[in-house]
């Protein structure tokens, strides 16, 4: 009979350790890859990017039927092309529209428990 509660022991302990595993390591780099992935998607032409190579250009091109894109870079406005995958970051920033920014400034505060808070004027 201590054999099969030493038996369920292990199995729990082997479970939590791969959950810990799943936690840990897995979901945060699969979140990783989906960003990453959407990052080369919205690629748009005029965007800034920086390749994993360190090399900085301006897109002036994309070609989705060979899952690539070409760039200016210096002053000379040398072209290159390169594959999507190698993009390592988007350095232009994207302008928020009037209808986003508005939509956030209109989300309620809300209190822990979901309930509205009170605004210093609403006290008043």
């Amino acid at each position: 009979m201590e054999n099969s509660g030493s038996m369920v022991m292990m199995i729990v302990i082997y479970a939590l350790i791969f959950i810990a595993l799943y936690f840990f390591l897995i979901r945060p780099n699969s979140k990783k890859k989906k960003q990453e992935a959407e990052l080369r998607n919205n690629l748009a032409i005029g965007d800034d990017i920086t390749t994993i190579g360190g090399i900085v250009g301006r897109v002036i091109a994309i070609k989705d039927e060979e899952d690539a894109i070409v760039i200016e870079t210096g002053p000379d406005r040398t072209k290159m092309k390169f594959k999507k995958w190698c993009i390592s970051t988007v350095d232009t920033e994207k302008t928020v529209t009037a209808a986003s920014e508005t939509s956030k400034n209109k989300e309620e505060k809300k209190g822990f428990f979901g309930r509205k808070k009170k605004d210093a004027d609403e006290a008043e």
